[in-house]
């Protein structure tokens, strides 16, 4: 049944850390969300059901966002079941195998870029066709990261170096499609405690790189979830083309 009174929230790589935090608030402060999951189908139903038991209204939503024809798909569902997507949470990231960049697999790279240059640009594309066609516009909420301007060296450049992209990515098309109503803005986290350290092998460092943070510890995916829902509001309406870190300090 589509909903007609709620505004609609796609996040992607909602099922967990600061995807899953952002869903979470967002549906508190009254909208319609929609989690997108790649693979952790298990963890998005869950969260989506919590979401339900809570009074609000979620979807659970599989597609690669790497994948162009996923994301059209996805978008026609969640309209389709929700109604007119108002914001785009672009989230979903990966970071591969931490090390220097003549240990990293080719595939891991490449993989790293679809998804976090490629998928950004893929539901950016999408949103904006949807929103500019609309009165009420729309807000993308992109995700960066600190390590797009520290580097990431002997960590994972190629991760930092699809977040610088996204940064370029972010600024251009705020411009393009600001006459159209919608806004384009980007969050930089620092270090966040999200289970992407444990895939990428950077756990184990973690409160070691606390000690490096101004502000002496790690921040809470709650923290980042909180600087995007304000982006999202009506509150940021003169805010678009910029990115905002929060990172401690870092």
């Amino acid at each position: 049944m589509v909903s007609s009174v709620q505004n609609v929230v796609l996040v992607t790589g909602g099922s967990r850390g600061i995807g899953a935090a952002t869903a979470r608030l967002a549906s508190e402060r009254g909208y319609a969300v929609a989690v997108n999951y790649f693979r952790e189908k298990k963890h998005a139903e869950a969260l989506v059901a919590e979401i339900q038991q809570g009074g609000g209204t979620a979807l659970a939503v599989q597609a690669d966002v790497a994948q162009q024809p996923d994301v059209a798909a996805m978008f026609d569902q969640v309209e389709a079941t929700l109604g007119p997507i108002r914001a785009l949470v672009n989230n979903a990231g990966i970071t591969g195998k931490r090390g220097p960049l003549v240990h990293a697999a080719p595939h891991e790279i490449r993989r790293v870029l679809e998804v976090n240059v490629l998928g950004v640009i893929w539901c950016a594309q999408e949103a904006v066709r949807r929103m500019s066609h609309r009165t009420e516009g729309g807000v993308i909420v992109n995700l960066s990261s600190g390590a797009a301007t520290i580097g990431s060296p002997h960590t994972y450049v190629w991760y930092a170096a699809s977040k610088a992209a996204i940064d370029g990515f972010t600024l251009g098309l705020a411009k393009e499609v600001a006459p159209e109503g919608i806004r384009v803005v980007a969050v930089a986290p620092g270090i966040v405690t999200t289970d992407i350290h444990e895939q990428s092998g950077v756990a184990p460092q973690l409160e070691q790189l606390a000690a490096g943070i101004p502000v002496g510890r790690l921040g809470t995916p709650e923290e980042i979830a909180q600087m995007i829902l304000w982006l999202l509001s009506e509150e940021a309406s003169y805010t678009t083309g910029a990115i905002f870190r929060v990172a401690g300090g870092r």
